[in-house]
């Protein structure tokens, strides 16, 4: 994916209409990929309670920073 972004950054005179749209196609997330049929929450306390539940582990994904720029 990184060869295609520099490929677009290098050369943007290049690039065809088609073959852009082609290129685009490709990076572009599918709604049924794999990470989105997780069923992700947004308040501790509920994931806490439907992972003891369910008797699942619980997954935290916690970041310090700017979203932009992970510190």
């Amino acid at each position: 994916m990184l060869a295609i972004l520099l490929l677009l950054a290098s050369h943007p005179s290049d690039l065809s209409e088609a073959e852009f749209q082609k290129l685009h196609a490709s990076i572009v997330d599918s709604k049924t990929a794999a990470w989105r049929t997780i069923p992700w929450r947004t308040s501790l306390l509920d994931a806490q309670k439907d992972a003891a539940e369910q008797k699942k582990p619980l997954f935290i994904w916690a970041m310090d920073g700017h979203p932009l720029g992970c510190t």
